[in-house]
Protein backbone atom coordinates (compact mmCIF):
# COMPACT_ATOMS: atom_id res chain seq x y z
CA UNK A 1 0.00 0.00 0.00
CA UNK A 2 1.52 3.40 -1.05
CA UNK A 3 1.55 6.22 2.05
CA UNK A 4 0.69 9.43 -0.40
CA UNK A 5 1.54 11.49 2.17
CA UNK A 6 5.08 10.58 2.51
CA UNK A 7 7.63 13.12 2.78
CA UNK A 8 10.03 10.14 1.55
CA UNK A 9 11.58 10.45 -1.81
CA UNK A 10 9.56 9.11 -4.07
CA UNK A 11 9.90 5.05 -5.84
CA UNK A 12 9.44 4.22 -9.63
CA UNK A 13 6.89 1.73 -9.93
CA UNK A 14 8.88 0.48 -13.10
CA UNK A 15 11.56 -1.91 -13.07
CA UNK A 16 13.89 0.61 -14.82
CA UNK A 17 16.33 2.42 -12.46
CA UNK A 18 18.37 3.77 -15.08
CA UNK A 19 16.43 7.09 -15.59
CA UNK A 20 18.15 9.89 -14.16
CA UNK A 21 15.64 10.39 -10.54
CA UNK A 22 14.82 13.34 -8.82
CA UNK A 23 15.67 12.98 -4.60
CA UNK A 24 13.40 15.92 -3.65
CA UNK A 25 10.38 14.74 -5.66
CA UNK A 26 8.37 12.71 -3.18
CA UNK A 27 5.05 10.68 -3.69
CA UNK A 28 3.02 13.54 -1.86
CA UNK A 29 4.43 15.58 -4.92
CA UNK A 30 3.58 13.08 -7.37
CA UNK A 31 0.18 12.36 -6.03
CA UNK A 32 -0.88 16.33 -5.73
CA UNK A 33 0.37 16.58 -9.18
CA UNK A 34 -1.50 13.07 -10.57
CA UNK A 35 -4.67 14.97 -8.76
CA UNK A 36 -4.44 17.49 -11.30
CA UNK A 37 -3.84 15.73 -14.15
CA UNK A 38 -6.70 13.45 -13.70
CA UNK A 39 -8.78 16.46 -14.23
CA UNK A 40 -8.63 15.67 -17.72
CA UNK A 41 -11.29 13.59 -17.74
CA UNK A 42 -13.43 16.10 -16.29
CA UNK A 43 -12.93 18.52 -18.81
CA UNK A 44 -13.44 15.84 -21.65
CA UNK A 45 -16.98 15.38 -19.54
CA UNK A 46 -17.76 19.47 -20.07
CA UNK A 47 -17.18 19.40 -23.55
CA UNK A 48 -19.43 16.16 -23.72
CA UNK A 49 -22.38 18.21 -21.54
CA UNK A 50 -21.77 21.33 -23.27
CA UNK A 51 -20.40 20.85 -26.68
CA UNK A 52 -22.91 23.29 -28.25
CA UNK A 53 -22.16 26.06 -25.96
CA UNK A 54 -18.41 25.17 -26.82
CA UNK A 55 -18.92 25.19 -30.82
CA UNK A 56 -20.59 28.50 -30.14
CA UNK A 57 -17.77 30.06 -28.61
CA UNK A 58 -15.38 28.69 -31.32
CA UNK A 59 -17.72 29.82 -33.95
CA UNK A 60 -17.93 33.24 -32.17
CA UNK A 61 -13.68 33.04 -31.90
CA UNK A 62 -14.25 32.85 -35.67
CA UNK A 63 -16.46 36.04 -36.37
CA UNK A 64 -19.12 34.19 -36.87
CA UNK A 65 -21.61 34.07 -33.61
CA UNK A 66 -21.90 37.24 -31.71
CA UNK A 67 -23.20 35.46 -28.71
CA UNK A 68 -20.23 33.05 -28.75
CA UNK A 69 -17.65 35.76 -28.62
CA UNK A 70 -19.21 37.65 -25.54
CA UNK A 71 -19.38 34.45 -24.17
CA UNK A 72 -15.89 33.74 -24.78
CA UNK A 73 -14.72 36.88 -23.59
CA UNK A 74 -16.66 36.24 -19.83
CA UNK A 75 -14.68 33.32 -19.70
CA UNK A 76 -11.06 34.43 -20.47
CA UNK A 77 -11.79 37.72 -18.24
CA UNK A 78 -13.20 35.01 -15.11
CA UNK A 79 -9.98 33.06 -15.61
CA UNK A 80 -7.51 36.00 -16.11
CA UNK A 81 -7.54 36.95 -11.57
CA UNK A 82 -6.64 33.04 -10.97
CA UNK A 83 -4.33 32.69 -13.75
CA UNK A 84 -2.16 35.69 -12.63
CA UNK A 85 -2.88 34.56 -8.50
CA UNK A 86 -1.32 31.29 -9.25
CA UNK A 87 1.58 32.24 -10.89
CA UNK A 88 2.59 35.27 -8.49
CA UNK A 89 1.15 32.79 -5.32
CA UNK A 90 1.42 29.65 -6.37
CA UNK A 91 3.99 28.47 -3.87
CA UNK A 92 3.09 30.65 -0.92
CA UNK A 93 -0.12 29.04 -0.86
CA UNK A 94 1.00 26.03 -1.12
CA UNK A 95 3.17 26.62 1.92
CA UNK A 96 0.82 28.21 4.02
CA UNK A 97 -2.93 27.08 3.02
CA UNK A 98 -2.46 23.38 2.70
CA UNK A 99 -2.92 22.50 6.01
CA UNK A 100 -5.93 20.47 7.99
CA UNK A 101 -6.84 23.30 9.98
CA UNK A 102 -6.75 25.54 7.13
CA UNK A 103 -8.79 23.50 5.09
CA UNK A 104 -11.43 23.17 8.06
CA UNK A 105 -11.74 27.02 8.22
CA UNK A 106 -12.13 27.04 4.74
CA UNK A 107 -14.89 24.34 4.41
CA UNK A 108 -17.48 26.51 7.65
CA UNK A 109 -16.64 29.78 5.81
CA UNK A 110 -17.90 28.38 2.54
CA UNK A 111 -21.12 26.86 3.94
CA UNK A 112 -21.25 30.13 5.87
CA UNK A 113 -21.49 31.44 2.65
CA UNK A 114 -23.97 29.29 0.76
CA UNK A 115 -26.51 29.62 3.84
CA UNK A 116 -26.18 33.64 3.78
CA UNK A 117 -26.35 33.55 0.00
CA UNK A 118 -30.04 34.69 -0.29
CA UNK A 119 -29.69 37.49 2.32
CA UNK A 120 -26.40 38.38 0.55
CA UNK A 121 -27.82 39.30 -2.85
CA UNK A 122 -30.97 40.88 -1.07
CA UNK A 123 -28.27 43.00 0.73
CA UNK A 124 -26.34 43.76 -2.72
CA UNK A 125 -30.07 44.42 -4.17
CA UNK A 126 -30.08 42.14 -6.84
CA UNK A 127 -33.10 41.81 -8.82
CA UNK A 128 -34.11 40.35 -12.04
CA UNK A 129 -36.70 41.29 -13.80
CA UNK A 130 -39.60 38.03 -14.62
CA UNK A 131 -39.47 35.77 -17.22
CA UNK A 132 -36.07 37.86 -18.14
CA UNK A 133 -33.26 35.34 -17.10
CA UNK A 134 -29.87 36.41 -17.35
CA UNK A 135 -27.72 34.27 -19.71
CA UNK A 136 -23.73 33.45 -19.45
CA UNK A 137 -23.16 36.00 -22.43
CA UNK A 138 -25.16 38.96 -20.66
CA UNK A 139 -22.70 38.55 -17.94
CA UNK A 140 -20.70 42.45 -18.10
CA UNK A 141 -16.97 42.82 -18.43
CA UNK A 142 -16.67 43.97 -14.62
CA UNK A 143 -19.32 40.83 -13.67
CA UNK A 144 -17.00 38.37 -15.29
CA UNK A 145 -13.97 39.74 -13.73
CA UNK A 146 -15.79 39.78 -10.06
CA UNK A 147 -16.66 35.94 -10.65
CA UNK A 148 -12.78 35.61 -12.10
CA UNK A 149 -11.57 37.60 -8.66
CA UNK A 150 -13.92 35.12 -6.25
CA UNK A 151 -12.63 32.04 -8.42
CA UNK A 152 -9.00 32.91 -6.81
CA UNK A 153 -10.30 31.83 -3.22
CA UNK A 154 -10.38 28.43 -4.05
CA UNK A 155 -6.71 28.24 -4.21
CA UNK A 156 -7.74 27.85 -0.75
CA UNK A 157 -7.85 24.34 -0.46
CA UNK A 158 -11.50 23.10 1.11
CA UNK A 159 -12.91 26.49 -0.89
CA UNK A 160 -14.37 24.61 -4.10
CA UNK A 161 -13.99 26.20 -7.57
CA UNK A 162 -17.28 24.98 -8.93
CA UNK A 163 -18.63 26.41 -5.20
CA UNK A 164 -17.18 30.23 -4.75
CA UNK A 165 -17.75 30.59 -8.82
CA UNK A 166 -21.52 29.40 -8.75
CA UNK A 167 -21.84 32.00 -6.03
CA UNK A 168 -20.50 34.62 -7.88
CA UNK A 169 -22.38 34.00 -10.74
CA UNK A 170 -25.73 33.94 -8.94
CA UNK A 171 -24.42 36.92 -7.14
CA UNK A 172 -24.00 38.56 -10.69
CA UNK A 173 -27.53 37.78 -11.50
CA UNK A 174 -27.55 34.14 -12.86
CA UNK A 175 -29.80 31.80 -11.59
CA UNK A 176 -28.25 28.59 -10.01
CA UNK A 177 -28.24 26.43 -12.38
CA UNK A 178 -27.35 28.96 -15.08
CA UNK A 179 -23.81 29.90 -12.43
CA UNK A 180 -23.32 26.16 -11.98
CA UNK A 181 -23.40 26.19 -16.25
CA UNK A 182 -20.53 29.16 -16.63
CA UNK A 183 -18.54 27.43 -13.66
CA UNK A 184 -18.30 24.19 -15.39
CA UNK A 185 -17.05 25.80 -18.76
CA UNK A 186 -14.48 28.55 -17.04
CA UNK A 187 -13.55 24.89 -15.06
CA UNK A 188 -12.46 23.90 -18.87
CA UNK A 189 -10.06 26.90 -19.21
CA UNK A 190 -8.48 27.02 -15.56
CA UNK A 191 -8.53 22.99 -15.16
CA UNK A 192 -6.68 23.07 -18.54
CA UNK A 193 -4.11 25.11 -17.71
CA UNK A 194 -3.30 23.69 -14.39
CA UNK A 195 -3.56 20.00 -15.83
CA UNK A 196 -0.98 21.38 -18.70
CA UNK A 197 1.25 23.58 -15.99
CA UNK A 198 1.82 20.46 -14.17
CA UNK A 199 2.99 18.26 -17.13
CA UNK A 200 5.16 20.91 -18.48
CA UNK A 201 6.69 21.24 -14.75
CA UNK A 202 6.88 18.15 -12.86
CA UNK A 203 5.71 15.57 -16.13
CA UNK A 204 9.52 13.89 -16.22
CA UNK A 205 9.15 13.90 -12.15
CA UNK A 206 5.98 12.14 -12.54
CA UNK A 207 6.47 9.81 -15.51
CA UNK A 208 9.58 7.71 -13.00
CA UNK A 209 6.72 6.89 -10.59
CA UNK A 210 3.74 6.37 -12.66
CA UNK A 211 3.03 4.63 -15.66
CA UNK A 212 0.44 5.48 -18.82
CA UNK A 213 -1.76 3.07 -17.82
CA UNK A 214 -2.81 4.58 -14.14
CA UNK A 215 -3.52 7.97 -15.71
CA UNK A 216 -5.82 6.74 -18.67
CA UNK A 217 -7.49 4.96 -15.76
CA UNK A 218 -7.90 7.63 -13.80
CA UNK A 219 -8.91 10.21 -16.44
CA UNK A 220 -11.60 7.67 -17.61
CA UNK A 221 -12.98 7.29 -14.01
CA UNK A 222 -12.76 10.91 -14.00
CA UNK A 223 -14.78 11.51 -17.07
CA UNK A 224 -17.27 9.20 -16.12
CA UNK A 225 -17.99 10.07 -12.73
CA UNK A 226 -17.61 13.78 -13.54
CA UNK A 227 -20.34 13.64 -16.82
CA UNK A 228 -22.88 11.96 -14.27
CA UNK A 229 -21.78 14.68 -11.29
CA UNK A 230 -22.32 17.84 -13.49
CA UNK A 231 -25.94 15.93 -14.79
CA UNK A 232 -27.10 15.63 -11.49
CA UNK A 233 -26.17 18.75 -10.46
CA UNK A 234 -27.36 21.14 -12.85
CA UNK A 235 -31.12 19.24 -12.60
CA UNK A 236 -30.70 19.61 -8.67
CA UNK A 237 -30.02 23.23 -8.77
CA UNK A 238 -32.89 23.46 -11.13
CA UNK A 239 -35.18 23.08 -8.29
CA UNK A 240 -33.39 23.27 -5.14
CA UNK A 241 -30.80 25.67 -3.08
CA UNK A 242 -27.04 25.68 -2.17
CA UNK A 243 -28.39 24.27 1.55
CA UNK A 244 -27.70 21.01 1.14
CA UNK A 245 -23.73 21.27 -0.20
CA UNK A 246 -23.64 23.49 3.40
CA UNK A 247 -24.52 21.02 5.83
CA UNK A 248 -21.91 18.34 3.58
CA UNK A 249 -19.55 21.10 3.95
CA UNK A 250 -20.12 21.18 7.95
CA UNK A 251 -20.25 17.84 8.40
CA UNK A 252 -16.60 17.49 6.81
CA UNK A 253 -15.36 20.20 8.19
CA UNK A 254 -16.22 17.98 11.68
CA UNK A 255 -14.89 14.87 10.17
CA UNK A 256 -11.69 16.65 9.26
CA UNK A 257 -11.59 18.36 13.20
CA UNK A 258 -11.89 14.62 14.78
CA UNK A 259 -9.76 13.26 12.52
CA UNK A 260 -6.42 15.44 13.25
CA UNK A 261 -7.72 16.25 16.93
Amino acid sequence: MLHLDTNEPAVPLSSNNNSTKNPDYTLKNASDSYAIIIQGGTIFAIIFLYWKRIRSIFAGLLGRNPKGKKLARNILLAFFPAACMGFFFGSWIEKYLFSPRMVMIALVVGAILMFGIEKLKKFLKIEIPENQEMDLEDLTIRQSLTIGGLQCLAMWPGTSRSMITIVGGYLSGLSISKAAEFSFLLGIVTLSAASSYKLLTEGSNIAQILTLGPAIFGCSVAFITGAFAIKFLINYLNSHSLSIFAWYRILLAIGIFFSFK
